[in-house]
């Protein structure tokens, strides 16, 4: 370093420590500087040493921060750490320092093999290694959970009077302009501080770290020895000291000794801002991660192209703020810099003046600034050159073939399954969640709810790469993978509902290479399950699985038999498994009644025409087990009234019938709980337009409760409340008016009702008609024009 002096300053003799605090655009600023004037002959940094085959790709264009170095177990993907990095993080910036001036680098840090395979008990978990968790102060490490731990940035900023170590580290590092002409004077100032923190503090509770630093300053001698004595080390603050320590060879290497050793992986996978983030789980030490990208990359004037890019977010969101708003809001973060004796405004001037100006003062559209831009959505990219398990390779090709981009801003995705484009995504998301990588969650279609159709809320999250390696040891492929776990799952099942879940899935994902297993699985464990409540679960799942072949191809005439044969014995047994249940099972019987009902009916339209349907007319026979249920005493009342509901609803059973038995409940001689179970379960779940419409079942329930004694009155109501409280508003006001006119007390509120739109016992012809043009215009031209058919009878026809 000849030189060294003409450029500004000289560093301490020995290695060049820049001790940094990690994700820090400051320190990022101060390293670029520093190594700009020392030219060092190697650059080493703090890192897992097994990771030094991927700098080179650091130079890729294709490799963009946010990222991180991912380090697995072999043996045991899940057993994983990472090592983030930003583009304002000074690791970051020493790498590719050193490829643009064609000097080594190099990481000295810890081994992953003994990072992974350190005892989890008595140690801070693998997954908070040093990248991971380390960057919270200006040093890092772990250790024991029972030790108390040193911030050296509280301890730093408490013993310059600050309260707040963030505010304090802003003031000091990140928004110091060009600084001193030496370069290397931040750190050795920071040097300065830390080495009268170890001397108080010693580890700072983090014994682990005397083994990081034991083989950090053996790498770094023998780094010396090989390039001479330039040689560069960014590594966390706390370090330096340790770093700079004169120890002997022999001491290091004996806290080295027995250390425990597993194969480990390593490779670049993408990150986010919002994972660099403190409250987003892996620990990397910044709050604002957006906002420092913002600081390392402005090249002048800060806050005035933040609050520029504040304002064209707020109006990309149609609110009102022009240029005036900017010049403002510019005016009170300095003022507010100011009056707090702030060396430039900071993130939270800045948030008090746009709150002030930009939002009027509401946190509403603050909240929306947080989170696109104080902390962000940025998602890193990593080139296909990057090491990777085969399934995360054959994945990254589904998803190019697919169009289907991660992003790590959450979005909804909307899918035509009738196209060979939107099916094969909906195939790829079903295998993905199927192998335990939930990189999408269906959610409710805003559109049309056929079978055709699949919504799908969007988001990737770093640790799904984790997933997919984890995922790797079931195959090579997400097809092959998704079968195999997909058997897997079927032979491991204890639930038969679980079996048939599994079946639906294996459809969804197009796995038809799984289906024979799980059907052979799934015939085995309906044959022996007797609990007919597992039955009736397991039945929907069946019968919704058989409604995928029209739109995925898949041929699902195995699983009709199964189904078939599954409603048989779900006739046979639940008339007996209803008898003597208490309140909760009969609420849980109740809700297996209405699954089976649906299923049933879309089980008779399936297997119409089909080799399965030689079963008869399932229909004929569930509403036969329905009637059973309806009028059998030992059955609990709300089963038996949403029997009789469901049969009313289906047309076989007469209003006037349905009124007969109600009737007869809602007697004196029937307990009052009893009667009110009987009610909820007639006219829960949407029961309340049928009260509106049918004033005789009104009147019954009107007129008992009345007549409920008071004392029973408490016990009843509950159940009342959870029942009425399930309408719609509009609903309920219906019934409060009916109630309070009396319904159909006698002749003349009927024909009062009459008059009212809506009450008539006979249909309103003439209001019926009136929306005849519109279905002309909706349905088009009659197709059999000519014949003696008319629109009116063809509409008519539709209508009924």
């Amino acid at each position: 370093m000849s030189d060294t002096a003409a450029r500004g300053g000289a560093h301490a003799p020995g290695p060049l420590l820049l001790g940094v605090r990690h994700h820090g655009p400051g320190s990022a600023r101060a390293v670029r500087a520093a190594l700009d004037a020392a030219r060092p002959g190697a650059v080493l940094v703090e890192g897992p040493p097994e990771a030094d085959p991927l700098i080179p790709l650091a130079a890729d264009p294709d490799l963009r921060p946010p990222i991180a170095l991912l380090a697995h177990a072999v043996d045991e993907p899940g057993r994983s750490s990472f090592w983030p990095m930003a583009e304002f993080s000074p690791e970051w910036v020493a790498i590719r320092w050193a490829l643009e001036h064609d000097v080594p680098a190099r990481f000295i840090d810890l081994p992953a093999a003994h990072t992974l395979a350190w005892d989890t008990e008595a140690q801070t978990p693998a997954g908070a290694g040093a990248g991971a968790g380390a960057g919270a102060s200006a040093g890092d490490g772990e250790g024991p959970e029972t030790d108390p731990r040193v911030d050296p940035l509280a301890a730093l900023a408490g013993a310059a009077g600050h309260d707040d170590p963030e505010r304090w580290w802003e003031d000091v590092v990140e928004h110091r302009g060009a600084g001193p002409s030496d370069p290397f004077a931040p750190f050795a100032a920071l040097e300065e501080a830390m080495a009268a923190l170890r001397e108080r503090y010693g580890a700072g509770g983090r014994p682990r770290d005397l083994v990081r630093e034991a083989h950090m300053r053996l790498q770094v001698r023998a780094a010396r020895k090989e390039f001479g004595a330039e040689v560069a080390v960014v590594c966390g603050a706390w370090h330096v000291p340790a770093l700079r320590e004169r120890t002997t060879v022999t001491a290091d290497r004996a806290l080295l000794k027995g250390l425990p050793r597993i194969r480990a992986e390593l490779t670049w996978v993408p990150w986010t801002h919002r994972r660099l983030a403190r409250s987003s789980g892996y620990g990397a030490g910044i709050e604002s991660p957006g906002w420092y990208g913002h600081l390392f990359r402005a090249p002048d004037r800060p806050v005035e192209r933040w609050l520029t890019k504040v304002a064209g977010l707020l109006r990309a969101e149609d609110r009102m703020v022009s240029s005036a708003h900017v010049i403002e809001a510019v005016r009170l973060a300095g003022t507010l810099a100011a009056m707090r004796g702030r060396p430039l405004p900071g993130l939270s001037e800045t948030t008090d003046a746009v709150r002030a100006v930009m939002c009027d003062g509401s946190d509403v559209p603050l909240a929306l600034v947080h989170d696109r831009l104080v902390v962000g959505d940025l998602l890193g990219e990593v080139p296909e050159t990057a090491p990777a398990v085969p399934l995360q390779r054959d994945l990254a090709r589904e998803q190019r073939r697919l169009r289907l981009k991660p992003e790590a801003l959450e979005r909804e995705l909307e899918l035509d399954l009738r196209r060979d484009t939107d099916a094969g995504r909906g195939r790829l998301l079903h295998r993905l969640r199927l192998l335990g990588v939930g990189w999408g969650e269906p959610a409710e279609s805003r559109g049309s709810t056929g079978t055709f159709r699949e919504t799908w809320r969007l988001r990737w999250e770093p640790e799904l790469s984790v997933r997919v390696a984890e995922a790797g040891v079931w195959g090579t492929t997400v097809l092959a993978a998704a079968t195999a776990k997909a058997e897997a799952d079927a032979l491991a099942a204890r639930a038969l509902a679980d079996v048939t879940a599994l079946a639906e899935h294996c459809l969804l994902a197009g796995l038809p290479d799984a289906l024979p297993v799980v059907m052979r699985v799934l015939a085995d464990r309906a044959a022996l399950d007797t609990d007919v409540g597992h039955l009736a679960q397991a039945l929907p799942a069946l019968v919704r699985s058989l409604r995928y072949g029209d739109v995925r191809g898949t041929d699902t005439g195995a699983l009709a038999g199964v189904a078939a044969g599954l409603a048989e014995r779900v006739f046979v047994g639940l008339p007996p498994a209803c008898a003597a249940l208490d309140t909760d099972a009969a609420q849980e019987m109740r809700g297996h009644v209405d699954a089976v009902h649906t299923a049933v009916g879309l089980l008779a339209e399936t297997l119409a025409g089909t080799p399965a349907a030689g079963h008869g007319d399932l229909r004929a026979r569930w509403r036969a087990v329905l009637r059973t249920l309806a009028t059998r005493d030992t059955v609990p009342g709300v089963v038996r009234g949403r029997a009789v509901r469901l049969l009313l609803d289906d047309g076989e059973l007469e209003p006037g019938e349905a009124a007969r038995l109600m009737g007869l409940v809602l007697s004196p001689g029937t307990p009052p709980a009893d009667a009110a179970a009987w009610i909820e379960g007639f006219a829960g779940g949407g029961g309340g337009m049928l009260l509106v419409h049918d004033e005789r079942l009104l009147g019954l329930v009107d007129t008992w409760l009345t007549a409920v004694p008071a004392d029973a009155f408490t016990d009843v109501l509950p159940l009342l409340r959870r029942t009425f409280s399930a309408y719609e508003p509009g609903v309920r006001r219906t019934l409060g008016e009916l109630v309070r006119r009396g319904p159909g007390a006698d002749t003349a509120r009927t024909a009062r009702a009459a008059a009212v739109p809506g009450f008539a016992a006979e249909p309103d012809t003439a209001r019926a008609d009136a929306v005849l043009p519109v279905l002309r215009l909706l349905l088009g031209p009659d197709p059999g024009a000519g014949t003696s058919t008319t629109d009116d009878d063809r509409l008519t026809g539709v209508g009924a």
